[in-house]
C-alpha cells in the first residue's frame, strides 16, 4: 500500500467552471479518507484525478513517494471500484475476478490464488461459476471488490460504490468494507454524499463543497466541531439548528449565530423561549418536532425525541442545552468556539 499527497491540486475545464480549487490533502499509507459533500462538489472529480481519469489543471499526485502527475490510469497501481461495479456480463465471477491478472500477464497459479483468496473473504465461493446476472446487488458489489483486491494495488479507489443498494444492503455492505479494510490494512479513498456512510466508514472525513475543502478530520471531531457553518448543517441528521444568538439571550459577540444539535434542544423543560409545534415526524426510534419560535425572523428549530411528541399546534417551552452550543460568524460561517 502506499500513501498519497495532492499538492495544490486544480481543476478547471475549458467553459471556465473550477470543479476543483487549488487544494492540498495528504492521505496516510493504509488510511481510509473519505471524500463526502453535497452533488457537484467536486468529490468525484477528485478521485478521478487521483486516478488519472481527469487531468488537473494545476499542481501534482504523489502515490508512494513518486510523482504520478503524467502517468497514465494504468501505470499507477490503483484499483478503482465504480457504482456501476462494471463487470463483464459474459464472464462468470471466477473470470470477472482474474480478468485483471490475466490482462497483466500474472501467472495462472498466482491467479488462481488469489482469486480462491478473495473469494473466501468475500463469502463469494458458492458463485464463481455464476454470470453478473444471476447475483444480486449486494453479490455484484461484493465481486467488484474483490476484482479490486486480487491485483493488490497501492490503493483503493470507492466511487459511491454503495449507492445502487436498498437500505438493508448498504448496510451489511458497510460493515463488509470496513472488515476489509482492517483486514488488508488498504489505503482506502472513499467518495460518498451519504453522510453515514462517512462518519461510519471514514479513518478521517473531506468535505467538500464547490470544488474546496472545508474540513478533514477524524469523524467525531467534524460532527463535534464543525469547521464552519456549511459543515455545521450537511453533517449530522437531522441538520444542526442556525439561530441568532439572542433569540435564546445567550452572550455573543455581535453579528453571531449560534449552533445546536436538535438532539440538544429540549422541549417543555423549566423557562424558555415560546413556540408553537408545526410538525411532528415519528421515525421509529425518535421523533422530530418542527418549532416555530414566538421569536419574529428566526428560522424553524428541530428538536428531537425519544418520548411522546407534543401534537401539531401546540404551544411549547423551548430551551438549549447551553454547554452543548456552538457559536459561528454570522458572515463567514466560521467557527468561533
Amino acid at each position: 500500500m502506499a500513501a498519497i499527497r495532492l499538492e495544490g491540486i486544480a481543476k478547471v475545464y475549458p467553459n471556465g467552471h473550477a470543479a476543483i480549487r487549488p487544494l492540498d490533502l495528504e492521505i496516510a499509507d493504509g488510511e481510509f479518507l473519505v471524500l463526502v459533500g453535497p452533488s457537484g462538489c467536486g468529490k468525484s472529480t477528485l478521485l478521478r484525478l487521483i486516478a488519472g481519469l481527469e487531468t488537473p489543471t494545476a499542481g501534482r499526485i504523489v502515490i508512494g513517494g513518486a510523482d504520478v502527475t503524467a502517468l497514465p490510469p494504468q501505470s499507477r497501481d490503483l484499483a478503482m471500484v465504480f457504482q456501476s461495479y462494471a463487470l463483464y456480463p459474459h464472464m462468470t465471477v471466477r473470470d470477472n475476478l482474474a480478468y485483471g491478472l490475466k490482462v497483466r500477464g500474472t501467472p495462472l497459479a498466482v491467479r488462481a490464488e488469489r482469486v480462491a483468496a478473495a473469494a473466501q473473504a468475500l463469502g463469494l465461493d458458492q458463485l464463481l461459476e455464476r454470470r453478473p446476472a444471476q447475483l444480486s446487488g449486494g453479490q455484484r458489489q461484493r465481486v467488484a471488490l474483490g476484482r479490486a483486491m486480487v491485483r493488490q494495488p497501492k490503493a483503493f479507489l470507492l466511487d459511491e460504490p454503495l449507492s445502487n443498494l436498498d437500505p438493508a444492503l448498504r448496510a451489511q455492505a458497510r460493515a463488509e468494507i470496513a472488515r476489509l479494510h482492517r483486514a488488508l490494512a488498504a489505503t482506502v479513498v472513499y467518495v460518498t454524499h451519504d453522510q453515514e456512510e462517512a462518519l461510519t466508514l471514514g479513518g478521517r472525513v473531506a468535505v467538500l463543497r464547490q470544488g474546496a475543502i472545508e474540513q478533514v478530520a477524524p469523524p467525531l471531531e467534524v460532527y463535534a466541531r464543525p469547521a464552519n457553518t456549511f459543515v455545521a448543517r450537511f453533517i449530522g441528521a437531522p441538520p444542526m439548528n442556525l439561530v441568532p444568538a439572542q433569540t435564546f439571550g445567550i452572550e455573543a459577540p455581535e453579528g453571531a449565530l449560534i449552533g445546536v444539535r436538535p438532539h440538544d434542544v429540549a422541549i417543555g423543560v423549566g423557562s424558555g423561549v415560546q413556540a408553537v409545534v408545526e410538525l411532528v415526524e415519528p421515525r421509529g426510534h425518535d421523533t422530530v418536532v418542527h418549532l416555530r419560535l414566538d421569536a419574529p425572523g428566526t428560522p424553524t428549530v428541530l428538536a428531537v425525541v425519544e418520548l411522546d411528541a407534543p401534537a401539531p399546534g401546540s404551544r411549547v417551552q423551548v430551551a438549549l442545552e447551553t454547554d452543548r452550543i456552538h457559536l459561528f460568524d454570522e458572515t463567514s460561517g466560521a467557527r468561533l468556539r
